[in-house]
């Protein structure tokens, strides 16, 4: 331990170089968020994968443990991560979690806050990625836990039955987990720096059963994992020193703060406030956090509230820069296959006019996502489960990148996975091969640039990098019709999905045709800024062209589609 770091008495928060500045909006990025274990293991000369021969037959067991992806593997495909147009990495945690174990390839079981866990690879790594990544103008993104630690310590007798307690104070304290039988605590044992070392630090109340009960769910230990008590400035404050350590020695330009929901909201704002004023001290001016909070738009608004109507109350402590958007991943699916008209969708938006005081900004505080590592419905399925229309993935994300937010894809869904089970491993394929690759399949990469998926997000991604209006603009739902005459939002799934996006004088109509069937609509465009007339010119394909027309008392265009086809319509700047 000649080297170890145990302390955070001994960081030093001193930038190691010169600090890579912060996007001047985090709207201008898209993100790819990656599990570190199963994207890339850094291996040459593997061979891509083929339906026609590639072996067949995987072993679930695999699925749950470590596959063998590093750093090195990310670092060696940063090109293919650019040329989908992502310009952001969000990596699953990098923190060294127990060694022993071969199951916590997630990360978030961390039992050394201060080290990069060795499967993974080295600080040396870590550092080594974030400065390729900046190289090629692209952010890095960490996943942090303050919630919680790994299965570091057992309640007495170390049986499985603590269960949540109410009443009458903590559970005792039982032991220290141990690997090294040497005398004193090795590099393996516990949890680091010490300062976690006390059994004061864990709120020690058990596992949660009733997820859905506030004080369990904030109290409670999350499954193994043992509960911080963050509400000790002590434990806060280590946490604080610990993550500005990782900001200063790797240059990162952003943190995902995971498990939201089951801390307190006042010690989360201290926290991310905290982080962002030393961020904002070295020279990161836009240092990004934000959070997983499963809930609908009124339990995210007041976890960041920096645009709310709402008047703040002692019992609202807004922190978060943005949060994942789970209440429009909940709907969009259903939307994009048909099976339900989209009402539902076009209700979410317009809800945001009564929860920001500018609607038309309220895009800057929502990471939003179709696929996901970790979801909240069974069976576990990626978007692609037990579907046949791959255009259908590329509407998806098509409309994250043409919708307000920042856009984020999961590794794979660029690949068409189409994973799906009992359990969360079948949504954590393989993109390396490995003996739990995607398909059922092992020993075959997927780093395909050619598939149609990935093709067709990266021409919409090279759009939306050109198009201020779809990266800031307000977002209104278009009104369509069949015949000209008879508009009205749509009533069925199978349906022309049209709407604006507007930015000043600029209007651009996205419209996709969510059918299998062709469609022919007209659909309604703002009579003010796309006059009677005037071309408006498919920016996906400028053979493409359709002309405004006055019908009835509004202005429309009428757009035909092809089953699963999406067209960005623009007036050309001469017009």
């Amino acid at each position: 331990m000649a080297n170890k770091i145990t302390s955070v008495r001994e960081l030093d928060f001193k930038p190691r170089g010169k600090v890579f500045p912060s996007p001047r909006d985090w709207r201008d990025v898209f993100v790819y968020f990656l599990l570190v274990d199963r994207f890339d293991n850094n291996q040459q000369n593997l061979p891509a994968y083929d339906p026609a021969s590639a072996p067949k037959g995987r072993d679930p067991e695999q699925g749950k443990v470590f596959q063998g992806g590093n750093i090195k593997g990310i670092i060696h495909r940063l090109d293919y991560i650019r040329g989908l147009g992502s310009n952001a990495i969000w990596l699953s945690p990098v923190f060294k979690n127990r060694q022993e174990k071969n199951d916590t390839y997630h990360g978030y079981g961390i039992q050394d806050f201060l080290e990069v866990d060795p499967r993974f690879g080295t600080k040396e790594d870590l550092q080594e990625l974030v400065r390729q990544a900046h190289k090629k103008n692209m952010y890095v993104i960490l996943d942090i836990i303050i919630n919680h630690t790994g299965d570091n310590w057992a309640y007495p007798g170390d049986f499985p039955f603590y269960f949540w307690k109410e009443a009458h104070g903590p559970f005792d304290f039982g032991f220290w987990r141990e690997v090294d039988p040497v005398p004193g605590f090795q590099e393996d044992d516990a949890v680091w720096p010490e300062e976690l070392q006390r059994h004061e630090c864990y709120k020690r109340r058990g596992q949660i059963r009733n997820w859905s009960d506030p004080a369990e769910a904030i109290n409670g230990d999350f499954l193994s994992l043992k509960e911080l008590d963050i509400n000790q400035p002590a434990v806060l404050d280590t946490l604080i020193k610990v993550y500005k350590y990782w900001i200063a020695i790797t240059d990162v330009d952003g943190f995902r703060v995971d498990t939201v929901k089951h801390m307190e909201s006042s010690e989360t704002a201290i926290f991310c406030n905290a982080v962002r004023e030393y961020a904002k001290r070295i020279g990161k001016q836009n240092f990004f956090i934000f959070g997983e909070i499963v809930g609908d738009d009124l339990t995210i608004q007041s976890y960041i509230g920096r645009n709310s109507r709402v008047e703040g109350t002692n019992e609202r402590f807004p922190s978060l820069d943005a949060a994942l958007d789970f209440p429009l991943y909940f709907i969009l699916e259903e939307t994009i296959k048909g099976f339900v008209r989209p009402s539902a969708l076009r209700e979410r938006y317009e809800q945001f006019k009564t929860l920001y005081a500018d609607h038309g900004e309220s895009g800057r505080y929502f990471v939003t996502f179709v696929d996901n590592h970790d979801q909240m419905t069974r069976p576990y399925r990626r978007f692609m489960h037990h579907n046949s229309y791959p255009g259908q993935a590329v509407l998806a994300i098509g409309y994250l990148l043409t919708s307000q937010g920042v856009p984020c894809i999961y590794y794979g869904t660029e690949q068409g996975f189409d994973g799906g089970g009992d359990n969360d491993s079948y949504v954590r394929e393989c993109m390396f091969g490995g003996q739990w690759s995607a398909f059922d399949s092992t020993g075959r990469h997927f780093f395909n640039p050619e598939h149609p998926i990935y093709r067709g997000i990266a021409k919409i991604s090279a759009i939306r990098q050109e198009e201020p209006a779809l990266r800031y603009g307000r977002q209104y739902f278009r009104e369509i019709s069949g015949n000209g005459s008879d508009f009205g939002h749509p009533l069925d799934g199978k349906c022309t999905l049209a709407y604006s996006r507007i930015l000043d004088s600029a209007e651009i109509l996205i419209a996709m045709n969510l059918d299998t069937s062709f469609r022919n609509d007209f659909v309604t465009v703002d009579a003010n800024l796309s006059p009677s007339g005037v071309k408006m010119v498919n920016l996906l394909g400028p053979e493409k062209q359709v002309t405004i027309k006055v019908t009835g008392s509004r202005h429309a265009v009428r757009i035909p589609l092809d089953g699963h086809e999406m067209v960005i319509l623009k007036r050309p700047e001469s017009s």
